[in-house]
């Protein structure tokens, strides 16, 4: 007999422990301050149409619920429209789903016009295919045209055309939120600080190192998504140049498509990072199996993978949460991080490994600019004045003629700026993709 574990490796997927989903589901349920006063277990060997699970099991649960006076029952789930409307009869209760759960969340957390938008959007598109007569004030209306017709067959069609008349306006007031978010990306070009973005799996502590490295106070708890609209903060780098860091909202498994669609605009604030800093829970049992998830998301957005469509750009692995690990794995995890030259293993919360993760960043950000070598006459103070605020000087040397000889790495949208300024230089200055500090 094939175990679950098997029949999930068979079908090309990573198995969860019912221990790690429980686990997780009951975090998403106090994310958003849920009382859970029970959990249980289901096994589904064949999911029944009309309701998930066997009648016998919802049979069982129905004195269970009732027993301990339930007002909400959340599946970890995917429910069609039919299952929820089924169950909801038989328990008389209101029933939620996984999807249904995290929008939840994400309505809870969202506080930027975007978020709310992108949120209300994900909503009204999960509500449209919940149409399906169960609402108590459908069973009113009669009539129907034909053979399809049935109770409540026009109030459905009202609403829906209502939900699709909110989809379209909302789409098109995320476009021009979207020109404007372009528009402040655009500005962000203009300066000479590349971005660097957090991504990692919801609760691995990204909002905490972000916290750390930026002293921004974004809240962050141990909490399923914690936070949501993303935050952006400049931060200085131990050679004294800035990088502008992006906390993003947490991935998750399981996440619906138009889930992962809603949010594409937040997301796409990855696309513009030179450099990714993929956060891990190394605490958590099945630490692998998240990063698989975030690495398929990142797949979707053409990050990673086979067939990546964005430049390729450095990905960082950091291992988090090492402060709770106890000696033994502590040990491992360190010496993983060790043998990958970009991973890192750090402890957001006391600070342990941290400038390790600086120096990395700051090496990664200098191997994506340019090298500008260039000899200065001594009446062209403004231009040394100019490569020192807007690069890095790695090399200066002073010639008997009073001539000034840089060795300047400088960002790529910087080295665009600086030809543009200084066109009478272009004789007196070789640019080169710069390599790494030394």
């Amino acid at each position: 007999m094939k175990t679950a574990e098997q029949d999930a490796r068979r079908r090309g997927k990573p198995y969860r422990s019912q221990s790690a989903r429980m686990e997780e589901a009951v975090g998403l349920s106090g994310a958003i301050n849920l009382n859970v006063v029970g959990q249980q277990v289901a096994v589904v060997a064949e999911p029944r149409p009309a309701t998930l699970i066997g009648d016998g099991k919802v049979e069982e649960l129905k004195g269970l619920l009732a027993e301990l006076e339930v007002e909400l029952v959340i599946i970890d789930g995917h429910l069609s429209p039919v299952q929820q409307r089924n169950l909801e009869k038989a328990w008389n209760l209101k029933i939620l789903d996984r999807t249904g759960l995290i929008l939840e969340i994400f309505g809870e957390r969202a506080h930027t016009r975007e978020g709310a938008l992108q949120v209300e959007l994900a909503h009204l598109n999960y509500q449209k295919s919940r149409l399906v007569r169960s609402w108590t004030h459908l069973e009113r209306q009669r009539g129907g045209f034909g053979f399809l017709g049935g109770p409540g067959e026009t109030q459905i069609e009202a609403d829906r055309r209502v939900i699709q008349e909110r989809i379209t306006k909302i789409e098109r007031q995320l476009e021009t939120v979207k020109r404007t978010r372009e528009l402040h990306r655009k500005t962000r070009r203009e300066v000479p600080y590349p971005v660097v973005a957090l991504v990692g799996y919801t609760n691995a502590g990204k909002s905490t190192l972000f916290n750390r490295l930026t002293e921004a106070g974004v809240f962050a708890e141990n909490l399923l998504f914690a936070t949501l609209d993303p935050t952006m903060r400049a931060v200085s780098l131990p050679s004294g140049r800035k990088i502008i860091l992006s906390d993003t909202v947490g991935f998750i498994s399981d996440l619906p498509t138009h889930l992962v669609a809603a949010f594409r605009a937040t997301l796409e604030e990855v696309l513009e990072a030179e450099v990714i800093l993929h956060v891990r829970d190394a605490s958590h049992e099945e630490t692998d199996i998240q990063k698989a998830d975030v690495e398929a998301v990142l797949a979707s957005l053409g990050l990673a993978g086979e067939k990546a469509t964005e430049p390729q750009r450095p990905i960082v692995e950091i291992l988090n949460k090492i402060d709770l690990l106890p000696d033994e794995s502590h040990d491992a995890v360190m010496n993983a991080a060790a043998r990958n030259p970009l991973s890192v293993a750090v402890s957001a919360l006391t600070g342990e490994g941290v400038d390790e993760l600086l120096s990395l960043i700051d090496r990664l950000v200098v191997d994506r600019g340019i090298l500008i070598h260039a000899t200065l006459r001594p009446d062209e103070g403004d231009v040394i004045a100019w490569l020192y605020e807007n690069g890095q000087v790695r090399k200066r040397e002073t010639g008997d003629d009073g001539s000034t000889t840089l060795d300047v790495n400088l960002p790529a949208a910087a080295a665009g700026r600086f030809e543009k300024r200084f066109p009478a230089l272009k004789g007196r200055v070789v640019a080169q993709l710069a390599k790494a500090a030394e």
